[in-house]
């Protein structure tokens, strides 16, 4: 049984020295680097199996990375965007940008406001009061805690002044 040859790769001469550039930068990503010079070498004439030996890797991600650079020839796309990972799917988004909003603004006012005998929030409350208000049916108090996390909230450390100290100005 015949192999397939794999597709010809035919460069410009503006890509080929981007890619080159690219490949001798100092300060670019190693991935990219690589896939760069699967590029360099597909585009010399070199098979899957040809390129895996010499830089080390499978012939399946030679095999891929000559692929998505003829996928994405008809695109206008820099170099480095077409040597960037495909956008992987994932669960879809659970809550809306404007309960995360609120939940924030919860964090960052007083527990007195909503009848919480605390002096701070802590993620289980914040997150007992954000369902009971109906912002959000269901989330858990781990969850509660990454997006504070992520936003660098800390409800904990906050004061709640409803007037300044006497001589301190907020």
């Amino acid at each position: 049984m015949a192999r397939l040859a794999p597709k010809p790769l035919n460069l410009s001469d503006c890509d080929r020295q981007k890619l080159e550039q690219l490949v001798n930068r100092h300060n670019a990503a190693q991935q990219v680097v690589l896939r760069a010079k699967i590029i360099l070498m597909a585009s010399e004439g070199n098979n899957h199996r040809q390129i895996a030996r010499i830089l080390g890797i499978s012939r399946d991600m030679a095999r891929l990375w000559r692929n998505r650079w003829l996928e994405t020839a008809s695109q206008e796309l820099s170099i480095t965007q077409r040597l960037q990972d495909a956008e992987r799917g994932g669960a879809p988004v659970k809550f809306s940008m404007e309960q995360v909003i609120e939940l924030f603004a919860l964090a960052c006012s007083p527990p007195e406001d909503y009848g919480r005998p605390i002096s701070h929030w802590t993620s289980k409350e914040l997150t007992d009061e954000i369902m009971k208000q109906g912002i959000i049916e269901n989330i858990s108090v781990r969850h509660v805690g990454r997006l504070l996390e992520e936003a660098q909230l800390k409800p904990h450390q906050t004061r709640y002044w409803l007037t300044p100290p006497c001589g301190r100005r907020i």
